[in-house]
């Protein structure tokens, strides 16, 4: 059994990608059996900024250019590019893509997509904020015009992914549809992309099975033929099924289950750490929700919140040992994070509740914390166990726990006082996706994520200026400072980067496991 890739505490210098070289020999087609610990949330790739979802729509969806297995910009649908003014970007399409129905990719399709994407109602446009417009040049050519000069437009891309238009127009689905809102329409549960899988068919909540695109313009480099996608909540469930041959592979291992799995017959497992940082994201509202003024609003409040959390504890009780602590808002593999985001309040529970005497909370107060049973790696622990800390220094915790989708419903909302918050800057692999998307006050294409009001001031100045700043330097320094403002207003509360662990029986020959945490199954080889 090939041994189990253990991750270092330690900062990394550059991204670490740990990728499993691709089987050689011939190999008959076979069916991928997939395990997840939970559904996507639509089909329609517009519809909730998710990383997941993306990650599995990609395998029906494309876009203009990807990520390779280096986390690289390569072409896909566009072979090339140029600048034909600092704001002006040019694309010359692939001739002959079909999409899965037949019809022929043009620059009127792109267009369209474009367009989808960006709307003002659309849950993706802050994934391509700079976006101003987009013109079909000839059949095979688009310009995109931006805001200004944007340094980051290719990597925005990978995620913005081309739908056909004349499907759309007949289909009455021009327009994002919502996850968040409830807003459903035929892309919900209909797929007509271009990539290296075709929908069958799809039954919420049970099953989704793909099949092999024959007419994929891309060279193959798997033999899968069929994809069988099961979401399974429960994790007895799931690793039951990957131990008595009911799945091949499973991107969801407990942490907790690891060391049983590593001495399974049969089973190989990937562990590395994920992009993602996961922190409290708190509600700055005038009022809590049970009425009362929010005493979150003052730093001192929030400084005696986060020096109360025994994140050592955490990283050994609940993660295992595999989560990274950090007092930063992004991984130092993300451009824009420097060692000064990294140091944490110490743990010192008298000090924080002289925080609260100091700010008027010498008895505490109470909040509501709002947590998904199926989001981020043991996030109903991570909560419980921060609710017991809190409780130390005179804070009562409310907690609300349910599935992710009704909690996200929620979080958009502004239903919550504190809740957590994910993010691994993807697809911009770039501080400035955390800064737009979540830390910069709400406008018409930034603060997608930002549900408890805040943001502003200097912090926004930062961010839209380092918006239109190709001198890579001084934006990083912009985005630096824009953090550290952030740290120092102790806006958000950050925990740690967690872990990712994958587990496959040997019947998987090898897949591509990258930072970014998403399955990539057009590069899986069964045996």
């Amino acid at each position: 059994m090939r041994p189990l890739v253990r991750l270092a505490a330690a900062a990394l210098t550059a991204i670490p990608l740990l990728v499993q070289p691709l089987f050689s020999g011939a190999a008959e087609a076979a069916t991928l059996r997939w395990g997840a610990q939970r559904d996507i949330g639509s089909l329609d790739p517009d519809s909730f900024g998710d990383t997941f979802t993306l990650a599995f729509l990609n395998h029906i969806y494309e876009g203009l250019v990807r990520y390779d297995a280096t986390l690289k910009v390569e072409p896909a649908l566009a072979t090339s590019w140029e600048r034909v003014s600092p704001a002006v970007w040019r694309f010359h399409l692939r001739a002959g893509v079909k999409f899965h129905d037949g019809a022929t990719l043009t620059a009127d399709d792109v267009v369209a997509s474009l367009k989808r994407a960006t709307d003002d109602t659309s849950p993706l446009k802050g994934n391509l904020s700079s976006f101003k417009s987009a013109r079909a040049i000839d059949p095979l050519t688009v310009d995109v015009e931006l805001t200004g000069p944007y340094p980051l437009l290719l990597n925005d891309l990978t995620n913005i992914f081309i739908f056909s238009k004349p499907w759309l127009v007949a289909n009455r689905t021009e327009m994002a549809t919502d996850v968040g809102k409830g807003i459903e329409g035929y892309a919900t549960g209909h797929t007509n992309g271009t990539g290296p899988f075709i929908l069958e068919s799809r039954q919420p909540d049970q099953k989704t099975i793909m099949n092999v695109n024959p007419n994929w313009w891309d060279k193959p480099k798997h033999n899968v033929t069929r994809i069988e996608f099961s979401p399974i909540t429960s994790d007895a469930t799931r690793l039951a099924g990957l131990m008595s041959e009911q799945i091949d592979y499973t991107n969801a291992v407990p942490l907790q289950t690891v060391s049983r799995l590593e001495g399974a017959a049969g089973l190989k497992i990937l562990a590395a750490r994920e992009l993602r940082t996961v922190f409290y994201a708190l509600n700055f509202a005038e009022r809590l929700q049970d009425g009362s003024p929010n005493p979150l609003r003052d730093v001192r409040v929030r400084q005696a919140l986060d020096q109360a959390i025994d994140i050592e504890a955490i990283r050994k009780s609940i993660m295992r040992g595999y989560s990274r602590n950090t007092g930063a808002l992004v991984d130092p593999v993300i451009p824009g994070y420097t060692d000064a985001q990294e140091p944490r309040l110490p743990l010192d529970i008298e000090g924080a509740k002289k925080r609260l005497a100091a700010a008027g909370y010498p008895a505490g107060f109470a909040v509501s914390l709002v947590c998904a049973s199926d989001g981020y790696v043991n996030e109903e622990q991570i909560c419980q166990a921060t609710a017991a800390m809190w409780a130390k220094i005179g804070v009562k915790v409310n907690m609300t726990i349910g599935p992710r989708a009704q909690i996200t419903q929620k979080r958009v909302a502004g239903a919550f006082d504190i809740t957590p918050l994910g993010w691994a800057n993807e697809p911009a692999i770039d501080a400035y996706s955390i800064l737009l998307q979540v830390i910069h006050s709400k406008t018409q294409s930034a603060g997608v994520f930002n549900w408890g009001t805040w943001g502003g001031g200097e912090i926004d100045s930062l961010i839209d200026a380092s918006a239109n700043e190709l001198d890579q330097p001084k934006r990083l320094g912009q985005m630096n400072k824009a953090l550290m403002l952030a740290k120092e207003q102790h806006l958000f509360l950050p925990l740690h980067q967690q872990p990712m662990i994958w587990a496959m029986r040997d019947t998987v020959a090898d897949v591509v496991q990258l930072p970014d945490n998403k399955a990539r199954h057009w590069l899986t080889r069964m045996k």
